[in-house]
């Protein structure tokens, strides 16, 4: 599609230039602002074994390397209760948050006392940890869990070498099955347009997404920053962007189109008679679920929250008009917090018109745009501040409402918006590239040896 090679160049070429790592001076985030809500990122690095695909920061786990990290973590978190910051939500990424089941546990029950604000937990998990110890010390402290499937075909997860770590799909299946009564929402995380799946494979993976009882889903587009690419293009051959579309569609059509599942952003689905209705569509719906703990709080957290401190080695805060990123050693970071430092070895500022790009993005991607709020907070309509973009737009007849109000998408746009988003993720993953470069010593080794 022309439209889709065209956004990807465009996205790809602005990313490009605004996501560059210069150097920090700041030993400590920016304080908080009066009234704004935050939630709190934090990174667990670490993995049993690493991923081809994945670009994020992880290391091989190894104890002696992972306690001294999470009473970092732990340091790290009261130092932004010194600055003033409560929270709302916490969102655990990795890696793989739940490595260290204990340190977890110790994490989040100080996150709960330190701020009082929370409301839910979510945290990233793998199918080898949906087991009852695990599940007995995690009901209650997480309210969404979300495991990282990726696809639920044994050939596939041979390939990812994740057949022999997390066991088939069927018993992968049957894990989601038995955990998913224990949490408010248990999401399953699937890719999409990996090299060697086919349209049937893709299907058999929705009909298992809808068996297995999981009460979300999301399927991601893969996501590879060049470097990954071409290491998948080594082992199990190149991306294919061509057949993407397609996939979406499949998709669509058979978790939403069959009545299964409603959208919660452009790739994240609920399954409808969820803890949480209402359409995600609705504007004055989706205000009333701000209000409360959401039972369906996606992955893309930047959609309800814009600004977000992190905590940990890897960790990504946006805070005003910058970015900061986390230095990737695992070693620099004990060492930072151990001398009363945040660990930020990087950022990158925002223009105004790269925060208007960055809204219009994010907003699109859950499925509608607040034009006056955009006003309010920018100083100027979208139509002034942006252009080119909502010209691009319109012309590719992306926008189902486009009135003095909102802004919300057609199926051909919420296809638009996985592009803009699966090309600004790559930028992202491409700001990891150059964070981890940075590493030296035995950290150089263990990942690129």
């Amino acid at each position: 599609m022309l439209s889709e090679r065209m956004l990807s160049k465009v996205v790809e070429a602005t990313t490009g230039r605004y996501l560059k790592l210069g150097p920090v001076t700041e030993d400590r985030m920016p304080a908080p602002q009066a009234g704004k809500r935050y939630m709190l990122y934090m990174h667990v690095p670490f993995c049993e074994r690493l991923c081809p695909y994945c670009s994020f920061n992880r290391f091989p786990f190894a104890e002696d390397r992972a306690r001294p990290y999470f009473q970092s973590m732990r340091t790290e978190m009261l130092m932004l209760r010194e600055l003033g910051y409560d929270f709302d939500s916490v969102y655990v990424g990795g890696g793989t948050p739940t490595i260290m089941l204990d340190e977890l546990c110790e994490t989040l029950d100080l996150a709960r006392d330190t701020f009082p604000g929370i409301k839910e937990v979510s945290a990233e998990t793998n199918p080898n940890h949906l087991i009852p110890s695990y599940i007995e010390q995690l009901e209650g402290r997480v309210q969404r869990l979300s495991v990282g499937v990726q696809s639920f075909d044994d050939g596939l997860l041979r390939q990812m070498d994740r057949y022999d770590k997390y066991g088939s799909g069927e018993e992968i299946l049957e894990r989601i099955a038995e955990a998913s009564p224990h949490f408010v929402s248990m999401n399953a995380d699937m890719i999409f347009n990996f090299p060697a799946q086919t349209e049937d494979i893709l299907i058999s993976d929705i009909e298992r997404v809808v068996e297995s009882g999981a009460s979300q889903t999301t399927f991601y587009p893969l996501m590879a920053s060049p470097s990954v690419q071409r290491q998948l293009a080594r082992t199990v051959g190149p991306v294919d962007y061509r057949r993407e579309q397609r996939f979406y569609e499949i998709i669509c059509d058979l978790l939403v189109g069959t009545g299964a599942f409603e959208f919660g952003s452009a790739w994240t689905f609920n399954r409808v008679g969820g803890s949480v209705s209402g359409s995600a569509h609705d504007a004055e719906t989706t205000l009333a679920f701000d209000a409360v703990p959401d039972a369906h709080m996606i992955d893309e957290y930047v959609v309800n929250y814009e600004e977000y401190p992190a905590i940990g080695s890897g960790g990504i805060t946006y805070l005003g008009d910058t970015l900061y990123v986390n230095t990737f050693s695992v070693k620099e970071y004990n060492e930072a917090i151990g001398a009363g430092r945040m660990s930020m070895m990087g950022k990158t500022r925002f223009t105004l018109r790269d925060r208007m790009r960055y809204r219009f993005m994010m907003q699109l991607f859950g499925l509608g745009l607040d034009k006056q709020e955009f006003q309010r907070d920018f100083g100027v309509s979208i139509e002034r501040g942006l252009p080119v973009e909502l010209a691009f737009m319109r012309a590719s007849g992306a926008f189902a409402k486009d009135d003095a109000r909102e802004l919300t998408l057609t199926p051909k746009g919420r296809y638009l918006t996985v592009v803009m988003m699966r090309q600004f993720f790559i930028g992202v993953n491409n700001l990891r590239d150059q964070a981890r470069q940075a590493l030296t010593g035995a950290e150089r080794e263990l990942i690129f040896g």
